[in-house]
């Protein structure tokens, strides 16, 4: 079986966190390797975080430049075959999500596999308030404002490597850039799990209000320029509302 390292990144999320670390623990694929990268959180996060350390591979506690530069730091600290990103309010849904992921690398031969993520309240996980089913893809996708959750998303380390890690002058659309990147311009072999894996609270910054939804749509259209490429307009028209396509 190929070695999976998990990373999470936190700031004063230990409402939260706990949850986060016990799906991953939890996983009955024998080789996972859990890097959790904190950025000097000032609540009781530390304080959760010390109660599994013992079962925590990598951890650091320091001053970041935000979500991504931490995200890129857990990268560098990786040492499995397949990176996976899961937030410190999101959590698996099962104990063999991970085995399930590298069956399907396996099967698949794949460079990345993503699958289906559900939204959930977040003061009661047991209620479901959306769920994003991926669907399979097919080039073009993006066009038509497509693209996996980022929670579901599994990519071999290799292809970092090859293709770079975030790119920390965007704020809110490193990861739709990422992924445009791998998927639509490079063009690696994609594997789709047709299941629900995670749940994410609500909330998301990028979505929180029309103000934020405005800034991030522009981060999208800067993401595609920054692979040398220009957007039709309806992938930025149709982009925040997936649901048309993956919401149901």
């Amino acid at each position: 079986m190929s070695k999976i390292s998990i990373i999470t990144v936190t700031y004063n999320c230990g409402k939260t966190l706990e949850e986060t670390i016990h799906s991953v623990l939890l996983q009955d694929h024998p080789d996972v390797e859990y890097i959790v990268v904190d950025g000097l959180s000032t609540d009781d996060t530390l304080e959760v975080i010390r109660r599994y350390r013992h079962k925590i591979d990598h951890f650091v506690s320091e001053k970041d430049e935000g979500l991504y530069y931490a995200i890129n730091k857990g990268i560098q600290m990786a040492t499995g075959d397949i990176i996976g990103i899961l937030h410190a309010d999101d959590f698996y849904i099962g104990e063999d999500v991970l085995t399930k992921i590298d069956n399907a690398f396996k099967k698949e031969n794949a460079d990345a596999v993503y699958a289906d993520l559900y939204y959930v309240d977040q003061n009661n996980t047991d209620k479901i308030v959306r769920k994003w089913k991926s669907g399979k893809y097919s080039h073009g996708k993006f066009l038509w404002g497509w693209m996996p959750p980022h929670p579901a998303f599994f990519v071999r380390k290799e292809v970092y490597q090859k293709f770079g890690a975030f790119n920390t002058t965007l704020r809110s659309a490193a990861d739709y850039e990422l992924m445009l990147r791998f998927i639509h311009k490079h063009k690696i072999k994609l594997a789709y799990l047709p299941e629900f894996i995670v749940k994410m609270r609500t909330g998301g910054q990028s979505n929180a209000s029309v103000k934020n939804r405005v800034k991030a749509n522009q981060e999208d259209r800067k993401a595609w320029e920054l692979n040398g490429m220009k957007p039709y307009f309806f992938t930025l028209t149709l982009k925040p509302l997936r649901k048309i396509f993956q919401f149901i």
